[in-house]
């Protein structure tokens, strides 16, 4: 089997969109079902400014064509793959603004706790807005990948990102963050209709 990651335009990924969802519910460990309610949710996301997406793809090596490539506009699939190539990975955001209601909540909180000078770091930012690999494909660096992947060649200053908070930062995600530069933007911040502590993160952009 050969692993490709690859970008992906917007008409590829809305023909996939439920087995990239189907990941990120696995990934989650949220019930089945969920996909429904937020199919729409990223759906609407693809049309929103600097959107970009990435895809990991598992390849039997008879049909993978030599491994991973770019992705050329207005290209019906992502080169080298398949359609019987199995996705196990997705990862997308969109150049962040006041508009969004990740940005409201978020520079809301910045400003209480620091005035003007922390609602600096969101003059010019990209948003990740997920990233998830299939619990079975983890630890093998796709995450990695796909992040070198989504945030190569940006224009926005940095990047930001919200994960849940998890007792001593033991899990995959926040490894690959801490391991990628991501820093402490925020700590136990709760968003509007969650219970759950997130943890707000960021790092400049380009990547070294």
């Amino acid at each position: 089997m050969s692993l490709i990651v690859t970008e992906i335009p917007a008409q590829v990924l809305r023909t996939r969109l439920f087995e990239a969802l189907a990941v990120y519910v696995a990934a989650m460990d949220y019930p089945r079902g969920v996909e429904h309610s937020r199919a729409p949710m990223w759906a609407e996301h693809m049309l929103r400014e600097g959107w970009r997406a990435v895809a990991a793809f598992e390849v039997p090596d008879a049909e993978s064509g030599g491994g991973a490539g770019g992705t050329a506009v207005g290209a019906p699939r992502p080169p080298q793959v398949p359609d019987s190539a199995e996705l196990i990975g997705v990862a997308y955001g969109y150049r962040g603004a006041p508009a969004y209601w990740w940005d409201r909540q978020v520079r809301s909180a910045l400003r209480d706790a620091a005035g003007r000078q922390g609602t600096e770091l969101m003059a010019d930012y990209f948003e990740l807005t997920e990233i998830h690999v299939a619990p079975s494909a983890q630890g093998r660096g796709i995450g990695a990948a796909m992040l070198t992947r989504l945030l190569s060649g940006r224009t926005e200053s940095r990047v930001l990102l919200s994960t849940p908070e998890v007792p001593g930062e033991e899990n995959r995600a926040w490894q690959l963050y801490r391991r990628m530069g991501f820093e402490d933007v925020l700590r136990h911040f709760r968003f509007l209709g969650d219970r759950r502590d997130f943890a707000v993160l960021g790092r400049a952009l380009p990547l070294p």
